[in-house]
């Protein structure tokens, strides 16, 4: 019994970042896929030259929200679906289909998760 309670407290004690960083990719490719990707076009990143403009939600303390488009909650495996395939999720979005593949969308999943 008190084996695993501790066992149970340790995982608690894990870190939200390190589980994050475990299911996702690298966040340095991520963020050079974002700016491949162009997302600044259309949503503020901090310390992006260009700030972007008002059709996406400002991605600063992305990593905080509780919910990703509005309509689903904020885990890095609904993060990657989204990133995607919005569309999929919420019909009426209008953050388009990049066409990411699996490791990318991880990867800029990782980087937005530095967003804090």
């Amino acid at each position: 019994m008190l084996y695993g309670l501790l066992l149970i407290l340790s995982v608690a004690g894990c870190g939200q970042d390190e589980a994050v960083s475990a299911a996702l990719g690298d966040a340095e490719r991520g963020k050079e896929a974002v700016a491949r990707y162009g997302c600044i076009a259309c949503h503020a990143i901090p310390g992006a030259l260009n700030q972007g403009s008002n059709v996406g939600p400002p991605l600063h303390k992305i990593a905080q929200r509780a919910y990703l488009g509005g309509v689903i909650p904020n885990t890095p495996e609904q993060m990657v679906r989204w990133l995607r395939n919005p569309a999929a999720i919420d019909p009426r979005s209008a953050m388009p289909n990049l066409g990411l593949s699996e490791a990318e969308a991880k990867d800029i999943a990782a980087y937005l998760y530095t967003l804090k």
